[in-house]
């Protein structure tokens, strides 16, 4: 029966069904910020909200059932699991406040489609790398709001008052939103050199710590792909191996 149930929760059309769910859901969630759509079809949009919450309650509670405590040796569905348990906390126990954590239950989408999948876990691949360019970022910031406070905290306080509204606004700067002027220019007007902090300022984080994390990404992304090709490749491989075994037992036979 497990056995079963565990083939039906993964036949193709199940999977589609849950991800229409899943997309039908997330715009019944963002209807519900409408005043003048919960005024005309308030009712409705909360019973089907409800309905596709009963969905994905029985959807976790089959997968469970087929797969026993296994169940919870898959990341993925431990993600599921805790995505729903976060929607059924405000109907269980009346927290209005936790309401707008329903809209977490589109994040099911990424467990759901394998594609997404693919780019978490390339993702969460990448994050020991990020956290070292993370580390590499924080050390440029402190250095540079340092300096940036001993520098231009007399003229410009607003901006450069002390390590909290430099750092701040030395991450404006590294956007490139508004940083000429909005930031420099102002700047350079009472100090001429001051470009010579800024502009060394932003080719070290915008275009190379930046881009660095980027690369790091991308990186992670094409192995995952690459893993994956490479599984389809040894599955193919075997296929074609078990069909010529066949071939050769029948040919012996004769």
């Amino acid at each position: 029966m497990q056995s079963k149930v565990a083939a039906f929760l993964e036949r193709a059309w199940v999977t589609n069904f849950i991800i229409g769910v899943i997309l039908f859901n997330a715009v019944l969630l963002g209807l519900e910020t409408s005043e003048k759509v919960m005024a005309v079809a308030g009712p409705q949009i909360l019973f089907l909200d409800k309905l596709c919450l009963a969905v994905f309650v029985i959807e976790i509670v089959l997968k469970l059932f087929a797969h026993g405590l296994r169940f919870f040796r898959s990341g993925w569905n431990i993600f599921d699991f805790i995505i729903v348990g976060i929607a059924l906390v405000p109907a269980a126990q009346g927290f209005s406040v936790l309401r707008a954590l329903r809209i977490l239950r589109v994040l099911r989408i990424i467990s759901v489609a394998p594609r997404l999948r693919r780019v978490v876990e390339g993702f969460i691949t990448a994050l020991p790398g990020m956290g070292s360019v993370f580390l590499l970022m924080a050390l440029i910031f402190y250095i540079g709001s340092v300096m940036a406070t001993k520098l231009f905290s007399d003229a410009f306080p607003d901006w450069f008052g002390d390590l909290g509204r430099s750092a701040y606004s030395l991450f404006q700067i590294m956007t490139l939103e508004s940083w000429s002027m909005g930031i420099v220019r102002p700047v350079m007007e009472v100090y001429p050199w001051a470009w010579a902090f800024f502009v060394p300022f932003i080719m070290v984080t915008t275009f190379a710590v930046v881009n660095l994390l980027v690369g790091l990404i991308v990186n992670s992304m094409q192995d995952a792909h690459a893993e994956e090709s490479n599984e389809k490749t040894d599955a193919y491989r075997d296929q074609v191996l078990a069909r010529l075994e066949a071939i050769e037992r029948r040919l012996d036979q004769r």
